[in-house]
Parts: structure tokens; sequence; C-alpha cells
């Protein structure tokens, strides 16, 4: 039998949970922290240094599958100013908190919201719609700002102390670090999570994922976020792309690429001079073909700029390492960014995404019009 709790918290990893957490925990409520994990946010590998730090029962729930999901389909409630889709995220994340408070034993699920804090998650419009689609109906406390909302269950029944909840709101977080001081929380965490989908960088990234990789899955999001992704399109027009390429940054983001290959993926990896590791996504029944390895090859060697340099004094091509399937070839390529053949290597921009975003969400209003 799991461990039983009275109350499941949603821990994004920012100060507003946090407190809401302790506010909680002051009344003698035995808590289960959960760190939502997805390629755009969670922090799984801090989960044991918040608990040290912190004195909480934590555990990381992946929803990386079903988050990914949720894109793919599109989210109900729209997007955000970038990718974001903040309500339909705290729709999905307190469904599976319910699942979890019947495993538990729990009486209530708490979240470190705050009325009017965030514009598209937070007014009280999308508060009731995040109630009400997740499923956790009256179980849901919010205890920053609980007394400027009704009452819940767990208030009425008398489980939770009302009067010791809070009424913030707004942008403001005078409030909030007043309570961290009171609580003696001194390491304090940023405002939020940290969710990639809020950046213009990685939301653009993201997009491209969307629209050209035929069925994403979660390692999709993954390889981009871990390097420069490049996309092999058919025209300068960016309009169709076949093969997708994410190009390490540091000595991190090439390790994390190789951890993240798969059987029929393409490594590349620079033979014999210092430069970045490169990951060839394969999608499936889309194998590469010579000229595309090639031009992914030459693409990733041009990013290595002492390399490339001594290219241009000697005209000595540079060597290049291919690994896929458990098997290795060498390339001799030139350090350079031209495709051929009227193909483009680009980042998708974040003009064209962001043209697109609206174009979709508008057919969408127009389709619930009629």
């Amino acid at each position: 039998m799991p461990r039983q709790y009275d109350v499941i918290a949603l821990l994004s990893g920012g100060l507003d949970s946090l407190l809401a957490a302790h506010l909680i925990r002051r009344q003698g409520k035995k808590i289960l922290g959960l760190n939502f994990v997805t390629p755009f946010f969670g922090k799984a590998h801090l989960v044991e240094k918040w608990k040290n730090l912190y004195g909480l029962e934590l555990m990381a729930v992946d929803v990386s599958r079903e988050f990914v999901d949720m894109l793919v389909e599109r989210p109900g409630h729209g997007f955000g100013k970038m990718l974001n889709p903040c309500v339909d995220c705290k729709i999905l994340l307190l469904r599976k908190a319910v699942e979890l408070m019947r495993e538990y034993g729990a009486r209530a699920v708490i979240t470190g919201e705050v009325l009017g804090q965030r514009p598209m998650s937070q007014r009280l419009d999308a508060l009731n719609i995040i109630k009400r689609e997740s499923g956790v109906g009256d179980l849901l406390l919010r205890p920053l700002c609980a007394k400027l909302l009704p009452e819940t269950e767990p208030e009425q029944s008398g489980f939770i102390d009302r009067s010791a909840l809070l009424a913030l709101s707004g942008r403001n977080r005078k409030g909030q670090l007043a309570l961290a001081g009171e609580f003696g929380i001194t390491d304090i965490p940023t405002p939020a999570g940290g969710c990639l989908l809020t950046e213009q960088e990685k939301s653009r990234a993201y997009w491209a994922v969307l629209r050209f990789a035929p069925n994403p899955a979660p390692t999709d999001f993954a390889v981009v976020k871990n390097g420069r992704p490049y996309w092999l399109f058919d025209s300068p027009t960016l309009d169709r792309a076949s093969c997708m390429l994410s190009i390490g940054r540091n000595r991190e983001d090439n390790e994390r690429l190789e951890q993240l290959a798969q059987k029929d993926d393409l490594l590349f990896l620079p033979a014999g001079f210092t430069g970045p590791t490169a990951l060839g996504r394969v999608f499936a029944d889309a194998p590469w073909t010579n000229a595309e390895v090639f031009s992914a090859a030459s693409l990733t060697a041009s990013f290595a700029p002492k390399a490339a340099r001594s290219f241009e004094l000697d005209g000595k091509p540079l060597k290049m390492l291919v690994r896929t399937g458990g098997e290795e070839q060498v390339l001799e390529v030139k350090p350079e960014r031209a495709a051929g053949n009227g193909r483009v290597w680009s980042a998708y921009p974040w003009e064209k995404a962001r043209e697109e975003i609206r174009a979709e969400a508008a057919a969408k209003a127009r389709a619930r019009a009629f």
C-alpha cells in the first residue's frame, strides 16, 4: 500500500507553490509535493535537494507523453504570447494530481496560483475553467488567494482552517517575500517553474517539430532543446522540411545529444578536430539519402570555427565521423552551410511560426462561430 497523505501539492519549483505548501503544512497536514516533468519544464534532478532544503515529501511525475499529445492535438484554450498552453497545461496536471490524490488517500489538492498574477491562466474565469475541466472540482484549494475565492470543501468541512489562508492578488510579490521570511526561506526560488514554452527562441524550434515531425514524440522536443535546431527545407520559402538536425552548442549539449540518439538516428562527431556533436533525427520510414548525410556533416563542421578557418587556409577537407545503428563511417567534407539543389538548411524563424500559430487560432475561432 502506498504511504498516505492529507494533501497533494503541485510544486513547480517557484516560490508561490512552495509557500502554498508551507501554509498547509503549518496546519499539521501531511503533504506530498508533485513536480511534473515534460521536455519543457520540470526539475526532477532537484527533487532530492528540495526535500532536504524545504523539508517536504516530493516526487517527480513524468507527463511528457500526455503533454506532447496535447500540443499535437492543440490546446483547447489556445496558446499564450508564445507557445505556452497555460490553461490546458494546468488542467492536465490537475487531472494527474486527482489520480494520485485517490491513490494516496488525500483530501485536497493545492496549487500556488495567485488571482490576477498571470494574464492567461490566473484570471478568475480561467481559474474557474481549470477547476471545472480538470475534474478536481471543490477539492482544489489555492491557499495564497483562498480568501478571495469561494470556500472549498476542505474549508467547509473544517479539514483546512480558512482563517489561516491568504488573500494575495496581482503581480506585486511583496506578500510572498514577506511570507518567505516568516517561513525562514532565504534561498528564494524564481517566481515560476521556468517553462521553455514561454520563450521565443524555444517556441520557434518547438513549433517546427509540431509542423514537420510526422508523429511528434517527447524525445523530438528534447533533441531540439539540447542544441541548435536546423531543418532541411525543400525551398527558401521554408514550407516543407524533411531532415531535422540539432547541433550541440557546448560540451553539455554534445553529451546530451549522444544520450538522446535512437537506433536509427545519425550522430555526427568531429574526427581529429574540436567541434560540435550533432544529432540527425531519422523519422520512421524516412531514411536520409547519402547527399543529405554529407550535407548535414558539412553543416555541423561549419560550426567548428578554428577548423573552418584551417580549411580556408589549406583547403584540406575535415573528417566527420557518422554513427548510426551501431555502424560508423568517416566522411571528408567542406565546412559549409549550403545544401544545394534548391534545398536550404535553416532554423525556423519565429515570425513565420507566430504567423502560423495565429492563423491556426483564427481558423479555429471561425469554425466555432458557425
